[in-house]
C-alpha cells in the first residue's frame, strides 16, 4: 500500500497512527502542500479532492479521507480495534471523532485559512484557527469528561485518540488553550505509546 501524504497534515498523521497501531506495512510518498503538489494533474487521479491522505492500494484502488481510510485499515485487520464496545460505545467514540475530523479540523486547514487570510488578513485568518480548534477541543473535552481509562475511552487507543493528537498539535501552532479537562492525560498516554510517537510530523521524511 502506498499512503500519499504531508508531514505536517494532521490526517495523514491519523492514518500514520493507525498504520503503526495495526502494525501493517507500507510505502509513504509526499505532496507538498504548500508548493501545491496536491494540485498537480496525476495526484488529482488519485484523489480529485486535491488533498491529503491518498492511499493507493496493490490492485492500484486509490481510497481518499482519512477517516474511511482508517475505517478500511480497521475492517482489514481488525485487531486492535478502533472503534469497540457496545452499540452505544461506538457511537460515543465516533461523535468525538467526528468532532474532530469533521467540525473543527476543516474549517481551519491550510485551503480555509488561505481564503480568510485573502478576505480578511493575516490576524483574522489566526484568529479564526485558534476559536475554531478552542471549541472543536472544548466540545471533545466535555464527550469524553466521564469516561475512564488513560485514553480517551477506555484502556486501549481509538479512533478518538487518533483523531484528538494530530489536532493539539495544530492547536499549539496558533495558540490555542489545549489544557483542558481529560486532554492532557489522554495526549500523556498517547505519547508515551510507539504508534502516536514515531508517527509525530517532525520524525517523517518530508519534514522541513
Amino acid at each position: 500500500m502506498i499512503l500519499y501524504g504531508y508531514y505536517r497534515s494532521s490526517a495523514s498523521w491519523r492514518v500514520r497512527i493507525a498504520f503503526a497501531l495495526k502494525g501493517l506495512s507500507y510505502e509513504q510518498r509526499f505532496r507538498h502542500l504548500r508548493k501545491g503538489e496536491q494540485l498537480e494533474p496525476d495526484y488529482l487521479k488519485i484523489n480529485p479532492q486535491g488533498l491529503v491522505p491518498s492511499l493507493v492500494l496493490a490492485d492500484g484502488t486509490a481510497l481518499t479521507q482519512s477517516l474511511a481510510i482508517i475505517q478500511y485499515l480497521d475492517e482489514i485487520e481488525p485487531d486492535p480495534a478502533l472503534v469497540s464496545g457496545s452499540a452505544v460505545e461506538r457511537a460515543k467514540i465516533r461523535a468525538a471523532s467526528y468532532v474532530v475530523a469533521c467540525e473543527t479540523h476543516p474549517v481551519q486547514n491550510l485551503k480555509i485559512l488561505e481564503r480568510v487570510r485573502t478576505l480578511a488578513g493575516e490576524e483574522t485568518s489566526v484568529a479564526w484557527a485558534r476559536q475554531t480548534i478552542s471549541e472543536g477541543l472544548s466540545t471533545f473535552a466535555a464527550l469524553v469528561a466521564n469516561e475512564t481509562g488513560p485514553y480517551a475511552f477506555g484502556e486501549h487507543p481509538s479512533l478518538a485518540d487518533i483523531c484528538l493528537i494530530p489536532q493539539l498539535a495544530n492547536a499549539r501552532r496558533f495558540g490555542a488553550d489545549t489544557a483542558i479537562g481529560r486532554i492532557p492525560e489522554i495526549e500523556r498516554a498517547c505519547m508515551q505509546n510507539a504508534a502516536f510517537e514515531r508517527t509525530r510530523p517532525e520524525l517523517q521524511p518530508d519534514a522541513e
